[in-house]
């Protein structure tokens, strides 16, 4: 006989260049001077990043050894699992850390450029370079620089620093796999295959490689800075994020005498060939398979990356909703966090999921846009998440009063 479990939202990690925790990312959408200061346009220049705020690792991930054998990228998500297991009440609860099944969404390994540098120079001066390059990978490089199936790597990561040994399910493909990721987490607890899911992603937008690879495609910004709704087609900004949550049947969580963040409805997937309105119309498609919505106490946090094409078409879609449903309030938050690729959708989530808790939406970031109107009281968040090139995703979350 199926089983349908309501699923309860019970742990949040998240790290963004606003800061760790859902406390330092409400003060930083506070105002726009304040997140506005966080964007680093010089490191790369031309492009703009939104570089993740100092961590003290020791907090998190204890063990030197450790720390050495990730790098940024892999720092950032393990930390915020990390910060979502001690938010649910499980961190250092071996019994309940034993039925914790991981789903998470990274980028394949990145390159540590300096040590790529200095393996080049020796092998220059080598009489044997073939040897010297065999050496040296060996002593210079962290496994994650092997590894093209770094989220696996992720995974057990998590498990070794975090002591969660349940199953494992990982994903790559950008934004969609953070889609997928948190998509696979929900249906195993809504069906009863998973007590506990740890569902999440990361992003580190300081790698010039990954910035050679978008840049030269045409997707960056790189010009001076300019409002998220209003780029040209050359328009995202990437940010370094950890983005993490608890999900648990709440039946469980109620057991373990937890109250949720918020409750998660539904997370439905898409992948178009974006012909034009092709987004648009998966978007109703999916719109249209939620849970029935009313308009009062609804806001929306969109997951618009910023590239000109599929940021234009989701904003038209998002005015045309808004009037239809009477007025909604939307935010894009890639304005203040950067767009996050794997992990954004999953930092949407947790937004949405503290503005459901609070019953209330952080004030515009783009005051001088419509879409972004002031909100009232809300206890129903939708986010969307649009790749930049592919993938789209709708998730509900709603206030568990």
């Amino acid at each position: 006989m199926s089983v349908t479990q309501e699923v309860w939202i019970t742990g949040i990690g998240l790290v963004t260049a606003l800061g760790e925790g859902i406390e330092a990312q409400w003060a930083g959408l506070a105002t726009p001077e304040t997140w506005r200061a966080r964007i680093d346009s010089t490191s790369f220049a031309p492009f703009h990043i939104h570089p993740v705020a100092g961590l003290d690792l020791d907090r998190q991930i204890p063990k030197k050894g450790d720390q050495r054998a990730m790098g940024p990228l892999m720092h950032y998500g393990v930390y915020a699992a990390g910060l979502a297991l001690a938010d649910a009440g499980i961190a250092g609860d071996a019994e309940a850390l034993g039925k914790v099944d991981i789903s998470v969404a990274s980028p394949g390994g990145e390159r540590d450029i300096a040590a790529d540098e200095q393996i080049f120079a020796a092998m220059e001066s080598a009489n044997d370079p073939g040897r010297v390059l065999n050496e040296r990978l060996l002593a210079d490089l962290r496994p994650t620089l092997f590894l093209a199936q770094l989220p696996n790597l992720f995974a057990g990561n998590i498990s070794i620093v975090h002591g969660a040994i349940g199953s494992s399910r990982t994903f790559m493909g950008e934004e969609a796999a953070g889609i997928a990721a948190l998509r696979n987490g929900f249906l195993r607890v809504r069906a009863g295959q998973s007590e506990i899911s740890l569902v999440g992603g990361c992003f580190n937008a300081a790698r010039a490689d990954s910035l050679l690879l978008y840049g030269p495609g045409g997707y960056l910004l790189n010009r001076p800075w300019a409002p998220l709704w209003n780029r040209p087609p050359a328009g995202m900004t990437l940010g370094s994020m950890g983005a993490f949550l608890v999900l648990e049947p709440a039946a469980l969580a109620a057991r373990r005498g937890r109250r949720p963040h918020a409750r998660l409805l539904s997370v439905l997937a898409d992948q178009t060939d974006r012909q034009p309105d092709a987004a648009s119309r998966a978007a109703e498609r999916q719109l249209q398979a939620l849970p029935p919505t009313e308009a009062g106490g609804l806001a929306i946090l969109s997951g618009a990356s910023g590239a000109g094409a599929p940021t234009g078409e989701e904003r038209r879609w998002l005015a045309a909703l808004t009037v239809r449903r009477g007025g909604l309030a939307v935010r894009g938050t890639a304005a203040a966090l950067g767009h996050g690729m794997e992990a954004s959708f999953l930092a949407n989530l947790a937004l949405a999921a503290s503005c459901a808790e609070r019953g209330a939406l952080f004030p515009p970031l783009a005051p001088e846009d419509p879409l972004e109107a002031e909100a009232g009281a809300i206890d129903r968040v939708l986010v969307t998440g649009w790749g930049h090139h592919r993938g789209e995703g709708l998730a509900l979350v709603e206030a568990a009063r």
